[in-house]
């Protein structure tokens, strides 16, 4: 399977059928607690990785390229920038310069484990932003950019740089990418069952009997 194609099958699925899928595998991915601050829009695609620390107070080298702006250079068209801010500090981990820059790049979202600003500039622009909350508080002299293309953790989840993600209204998966399509295939099959369903409720059967046996049984089978 493509990238390209494995990207189009990921996008027309939401994060529930997939997060059934990794219970049907047994596999981790889905992270909790990460809402949509800018835009109720889903978002897909492949992932580049930024890690916060914190700031260690001293004066920072001139050259110093400001958090999230490597993440950006290095997107491609529709990839997704995901960052972890595990330095403890309450600090934006993203703002509104960052969100403009990433949304003339072609970045599809961010995905933030931490606090994000400039939560009505980037809604002004329709970027997707998926974060823990907002702040007014700036990074500056409380977090800094570690690594960009390294390996962060999201909720409790380990995510490597070109592993994939999919962010909605429910919630946020990411997808290991040597894992990935058939975790997309499990969630499809998933999908196209709870499909079904729907359909014998419009045509007429019981809600007993369709939230039954067949809705149970639908991640052992």
């Amino acid at each position: 399977m493509s990238v390209d194609n494995l990207i189009q099958r990921l996008s027309r699925l939401d994060s529930c059928a997939l997060s059934d899928a990794l219970d049907k595998l047994r596999m981790p991915g889905t992270v909790i607690g990460l809402l949509s601050m800018t835009v109720p829009r889903k978002i897909a695609g492949r992932v580049v990785t930024v890690q916060l620390e914190p700031h260690d107070g001293g004066k920072p080298p001139s050259a110093q390229v400001h958090l999230g702006a490597r993440a950006i250079e290095q997107a491609g068209h529709g990839d997704i920038i995901a960052v972890q801010q595990s330095a403890g500090a309450v600090a934006g981990c993203w703002g509104g310069i960052l969100s403009v820059g990433a949304k003339v790049r072609g970045v599809a979202g961010v995905i933030a484990d931490g606090l994000v600003r400039d939560v009505d500039e980037a809604r002004g622009i329709t970027f997707p932003v998926y974060a823990r909350g907002a702040t007014a508080l700036t990074a500056r002299g409380r977090v800094r950019e570690r690594e960009t293309g390294g390996t962060i953790m999201i909720g409790g989840v380990t995510v490597e740089n070109g592993d994939y993600a999919l962010a909605d209204s429910s919630g946020t998966v990411f997808l290991a990418r040597n894992q990935a399509a058939a975790i997309v295939e499990a969630a499809e099959r998933i999908a196209a069952r709870e499909f079904a369903m729907a359909g014998d409720l419009i045509a007429g059967r019981s809600i007993s009997s369709v939230m039954g046996h067949d809705y149970e049984s639908m991640l052992s089978s």
